[in-house]
């Protein structure tokens, strides 16, 4: 008997979980390649592995998103230092700080729309989660240091596996049944946050300075997004985030 691809998936005890790449330009210095290539740091993929999924690379073909999706049973949004294109959310200029990946946007946004249509499962992670935000009708700041007097260090000057501040969880959420406490020491890379979570979706989680730090919507099985980096497992509460994500996936 012949099995398909999509059938062997299906039949695996291990969820199929999708996760997004980065991309990047040729380098004539010595890089990767001359040529376009992708990019993930591994503890992405080994953060889903230890958690019982089975993780595996989307590369950025918006016109494929559906036949992606046909193939997953989660979808992981992950981070990488460049933003969302203010106009997808309403705005006419762009701060001096912007950085856009076009063709990496426009496939995450086609995945996370088909995500949500299918209700599979959507976990975005920093840039992921601003995304995410921004699919669900959000808006976002896109300069934290030019919004917010007195913010933290978002961009914290310590590595990435150490906590950079903490973050609260607000009861009565998703994120805080899946943590079970309302503190979480957090590492934290980034510029810009969201503004707005969007009409459906509810903040999970905040900083002392007021930035979101997480969204949810629970018109869907699971739809959840962190600021901070839980691959690194900086926080207890970081594995139990994966561990969540493919639990909803069954």
């Amino acid at each position: 008997m012949i099995i398909s691809v999509h059938s062997a998936a299906r039949a695996a005890t291990r969820p199929v979980i999708g996760v997004t790449l980065d991309a990047e330009q040729p380098s004539t210095s010595g890089g990767y390649s001359r040529y376009p290539w992708y990019a993930l740091r591994a503890n992405y993929m080994e953060a889903i592995a230890a958690a019982g999924g089975l993780p595996v690379a989307l590369p950025h073909h918006p016109d494929l998103a559906a036949a992606y999706l046909d193939l997953i049973d989660g979808l992981v949004v992950t981070g990488g230092a460049f933003d969302v294109d203010p106009a997808l959310y309403g705005e006419a200029e762009s701060h001096v700080s912007v950085t856009l990946k076009r063709g990496r946007t426009a496939a995450e946004l086609a995945l996370v729309n088909g995500a949500l249509v299918r209700d599979l499962p959507v976990l975005g992670i920093c840039g992921g989660q601003q995304l995410l935000a921004v699919a669900l009708g959000g808006t976002l700041i896109q300069h934290i240091p030019d919004a917010i007097a007195s913010a933290l260090a978002h961009e914290q000057p310590n590595p990435r596996h150490e906590p950079g501040h903490e973050v609260t969880v607000l009861t009565g959420t998703l994120l805080h049944r899946i943590v079970e406490h309302t503190r979480m020491q957090v590492n934290s890379a980034h510029h810009q946050a969201v503004r707005d979570p969007g009409p459906s979706a509810i903040v999970n989680a905040t900083t002392s300075d007021g930035v979101i730090e997480g969204i949810e919507d629970d018109r869907f099985r699971f739809c959840l997004g962190v600021q901070w980096h839980p691959e690194f497992h900086v926080d207890p509460g970081d594995r139990r985030i994966f561990d969540a994500l493919i639990g909803a996936c069954g």
